[in-house]
């Protein structure tokens, strides 16, 4: 892990966690449908609570009116003031002991007697009065108090005449309104329970569906990676009606690029060919003058050559680069490059260091043999009598590509520091001794920049140069 890459379990290594799913379209498509259907569980559990109390309350009061009216019916007062009556509201609640549904006759006015009470009470005295909740115009009021057992009781409370002369009777009706409480409570948990489990399965189902549906896109990009791997030509297989335009442009986007490249690839071949002969001729005829004009004339003419061969080169690495399906066995070009060599420096000990697993590099055979060919070509040439080659994964990458990294040295004399950069230029040769054009090294670097990758001159641990290259793996 390099210096900059965050810390998986760092904030910012969670922060950039966080990034990359944003940008995941299945992560979005998901998220968005499973809020919104959160939220709507959330609204449809919001409304159904509000609802289902409202309508338990009005009920719960429609019941406590509907008492009130059977025990006024239930009640009365003879001539001497005395109240008497056997009430049955019908509700075995009103007989149970501190159910927290009571009921209770009072005298208000003076020469009535006999209060009359509910046998659910048991003796206890009813719920206290709110003194501070005023009658209406039908003498009737409703108000929460406490029971006899802490229980919290709605009262519904009115004032009636009964019998001659005025006399006023209390009749007071109360239910139980913290039962009433537990019943919502309860049902509003078994209706979050059901939602949940309703969401829960919603979400399930929805992410597959999506997954299902985006799976056709995983399919395409699979495939492109199989063309990016050399392994297929254009996009196969079945893909939906919405899917389907976007692969036959994409397989006539593929075709209308090797269309360019091969017609590249021909048109740097007849460049090639019509000034082969020209050049050709130049550097025979410069050679048949024999004088000093004609030997300018030969070189000049075998200098271009070397030009346009070098840049002919690097067009058709430029060209080789745009293409998606060009792959190299790295093992096996290093391995046929090593045996020509070994028999080409016989005098040279030839060193091999290669991974198991073989890699790929995304170009062209001909370009990674011009690479390695030159390097082992400038090696062999200052070398004394050892030469190594080793390949190995950087595990590095670069624009999410990952690279390789072919190494060569030699225990010759290396080149300093401050002529390494010179060592790369068009036709520099620092030791004008050994024979050469001075283009090997300043071709490598520049076909190693045509594929983005990095050629670095440094001090062997042999004693001599260390060439380091590193390109993508395909």
């Amino acid at each position: 892990m390099s210096e900059n890459t965050p810390h998986p379990f760092s904030l910012k290594g969670l922060a950039a966690r966080l990034r990359g799913l944003g940008q995941r379209l299945t992560f979005r498509v998901v998220a968005i449908s499973s809020l919104w259907a959160i939220i709507s569980l959330i609204v449809i559990a919001t409304v159904i609570t509000a609802l289902f109390r409202q309508v338990s309350h009005r009920g719960f009061e429609t019941v406590l009116s509907a008492h009130l009216f059977n025990l006024i019916a239930s009640v009365s007062a003879n001539e001497d003031g005395w109240i008497s009556g056997s009430p049955n509201l019908g509700d075995l609640r009103f007989s149970e002991p501190l159910s927290g549904w009571y009921w209770s006759v009072e005298p208000v006015s003076p020469g009535l007697s006999n209060a009359l009470r509910s046998s659910s009470l048991a003796g206890f005295p009813p719920p206290p009065e709110d003194p501070s909740v005023p009658f209406d115009s039908d003498y009737r009021r409703q108000y929460l108090s406490t029971g006899p057992r802490g229980e919290q009781v709605e009262v519904i409370e009115a004032e009636v005449v009964l019998g001659q002369g005025d006399r006023i009777v209390r009749f007071r009706v109360m239910g139980n309104r913290t039962e009433l409480e537990r019943e919502i409570t309860s049902f509003t948990r078994r209706l979050l329970a059901y939602l949940a489990m309703f969401g829960a399965g919603m979400v399930i189902i929805n992410v597959a569906a999506i997954l299902l549906a985006l799976k056709p896109l995983r399919s395409i990009r699979d495939a492109l990676a199989n063309i990016r791997a050399g392994t297929a030509e254009k996009l196969t297989g079945p893909f939906p009606a919405e899917i389907a335009p976007l692969a036959d442009e994409t397989n006539a986007l593929i075709d209308s690029n090797r269309r360019i490249i091969e017609r590249s690839r021909k048109q740097v071949g007849n460049l090639a060919h019509s000034l082969k002969t020209p050049l050709t001729v130049i550097m025979n005829e410069g050679r048949a003058m024999g004088d000093q004009r004609g030997e300018l004339i030969s070189n000049q003419a075998e200098a271009m050559q070397k030009q346009i061969d070098h840049y002919l080169q690097r067009a058709r690495a430029a060209a080789q680069r745009s293409t998606l399906s060009v792959r190299t066995d790295v093992n096996d070009t290093v391995q046929r490059l090593a045996r020509v060599f070994a028999k080409l420096a016989r005098d040279k000990q030839l060193a091999l260091d290669l991974p198991e697993r073989p890699l790929f590099f995304a170009g062209e055979k001909e370009d990674l043999e011009e690479i390695i060919g030159n390097l082992l070509e400038n090696a062999a040439k200052w070398a004394q009598s050892r030469i190594a080659v080793s390949l190995t994964s950087t595990g590095m990458t670069r624009v999410d590509r990952t690279m390789f990294q072919i190494a060569i040295e030699d225990d010759g004399p290396g080149i300093p520091e401050d002529q390494a950069k010179q060592a790369l230029k068009r036709g520099r040769r620092l030791d004008e001794t050994k024979q050469g054009s001075g283009l090997g090294l300043a071709i490598v670097a520049d076909l190693v920049d045509e594929y983005g990758g990095e050629l670095r001159l440094v001090r062997s641990e042999l004693g001599g140069l260390r060439a380091e290259v590193e390109l993508r793996i395909a």
